[in-house]
């Protein structure tokens, strides 16, 4: 019996089941990654061969690898399945993680993080996620692997140097690798297979796809967004760590600086969210967020010498970063058609781990060269300059994705459909991929006439005659 889809239905069991078991590896996966940011500057400084140039180099040579392998891992994934690229990618991330656990030099360290940064696996867990939902169901899952990895951020940043005070960096690293063992043995006995695997425009990377999402100046424009984001990200913590030590927080004691700001510029940036969603202000609230972390930034070089000013400056730069670290994402899925996501969104991720790896090498050559001061300034440069460019951005459509299986439609019948199905209000762009078995649409949920796509839905889908 074929059961007719249904796009108000909720999630089964065994999607939830899936998607929640692939957000539990996705974090852990980050978890072991975020508690290194805010120790790592810090413990190198004692280790042989360490400059500020090669500490931030430590620290961001992870993103290089990311760059590099995370396309070529999600097109091996289709033709030698999900599992076993993932699998490759956790061995690779834990033996990087045994060799930096077991390192004395920074090249140890170095060596180490690059290993890490070879378990590209992101991509794949994604498509995986594909693979074992529905079409109609597939933003909700995505959404949750989003919020996992918002939330092993900020456990990241508050138990790394809970862990590292304990028992050095080499602590940090010998976690990562037993949560990379967790991560492992999940695969092999808690994710399920999935049925089939192919390719997911919305999810995947499509080779073919990538000039047309290098040709669209507003998803370039979000690239170079994220690129910026995270650079400035990096380079902040191959500085403040240091600089709070300095001016007098106690090694372990960084907890109680970072629970706080998180939990705090959380609280703070979620009605900014709202707003932005809710009352379609999303450039003016995205041109805001930019602006704050530029002040952070100049203030941080003004005042990096008291601890309390540190911060005050710190928990503004956060503010605006966990704003822009939900928004953009929001904003590319918003911008990209519906067929193009995928790729689109591969290009972002890739723009992402490029800033992470900029921003440790710049931070710490500005930091050996010209001193800590050069290093905010420079970042403040940066946010001033993804500032001028959002200011020529064009106020984003409010719309939603949404995938529609054609499996067990007449293929004869599939142009009228679409010509159907673009009738609709709140239907604001409709693509067909009948080679996929697939629909993208574009949806604007404030209006859109649900019970009249869905009755449109069941006259099509020759499931309505089988059950």
């Amino acid at each position: 019996m074929t059961t007719l889809q249904d796009i108000t239905s909720p999630m089964t069991p065994a999607e939830r089941y899936a998607t929640l078991s692939l957000a539990g590896i996705y974090a852990l996966r980050m978890l072991g990654l975020f508690m290194i940011l805010p120790v790592l500057s810090l413990f190198t400084q004692q280790l042989e061969g360490a400059t500020p140039t090669l500490i931030g180099l430590a620290m961001s040579i992870y993103g290089l690898p990311q760059v590099l392998l995370q396309i070529p891992f999600g097109l091996l994934s289709d033709r030698f399945g999900r599992k076993k690229i993932i699998l490759i990618g956790l061995v690779l991330f834990f033996i990087g993680s045994v060799i930096a656990a077991l390192s004395t030099s920074i090249y140890g360290i170095l060596l180490g993080r690059a290993f890490q940064g070879a378990g590209a696996i992101s991509a794949v867990i994604m498509a995986l996620v594909a693979d074992l939902t529905q079409e109609v169901h597939r933003t909700k899952a995505m959404a949750t692997i989003g919020i996992s990895i918002g939330m092993s951020f900020g456990v990241g940043i508050v138990a790394g140097p809970v862990i590292a005070s304990l028992g050095g960096i080499q602590s940090v690293f010998g976690v990562t690798a037993v949560l990379t063992i967790l991560a492992i043995l999940s695969i092999f006995y808690i994710v399920p297979n999935p049925p089939l695997s192919k390719k997911h425009r919305d999810a995947e990377f499509i080779p073919s796809q990538m000039l047309d999402a290098l040709k669209n100046p507003e998803l370039l424009r979000l690239d170079y967004g994220i690129f910026i984001l995270h650079m400035i990200l990096m380079a902040i913590f191959v500085v403040v760590p240091n600089e709070m030590r300095l001016t007098g927080l106690l090694s372990g004691q960084e907890w109680l600086v970072y629970l706080p700001i998180f939990i705090l510029s959380m609280a703070l940036a979620v009605p900014f969210i709202i707003i932005a969603e809710k009352k379609r202000k999303m450039k003016h609230v995205f041109i805001g967020a930019i602006a704050v972390i530029m002040c952070a930034e100049l203030g941080l070089a003004q005042f990096h010498d008291n601890l309390w000013t540190i911060i005050g400056f710190l928990g503004l730069f956060f503010c605006g970063f966990n704003l822009l670290e939900a928004t953009l994402p929001s904003l590319v899925s918003k911008t990209a058609p519906g067929d193009l996501k995928g790729t689109a969104m591969g290009a972002y991720s890739s723009c992402q781990f490029m800033g992470l790896f900029m921003g440790g090498v710049i931070g710490g050559w500005f930091k050996g060269s010209y001193g800590e001061t050069a290093v905010f300034l420079f970042c403040a440069l940066a946010a001033l300059s993804w500032l001028l460019l959002s200011l020529f951005m064009k106020p984003p459509r409010y719309v939603a994705n949404m995938l529609i299986s054609l499996k067990n439609f007449d293929k004869n019948q599939l142009d009228n459909f679409a010509t159907e199905v673009i009738k609709i209000m709140g239907v604001e762009e409709f693509s067909l991929h009948p080679e996929d078995d697939v629909a993208y649409l574009k949806v604007d949920n404030h209006i859109l006439q649900t019970e009249s796509l869905q009755r449109l839905i069941a006259n099509y889908d020759n499931a309505t005659t089988l059950r």
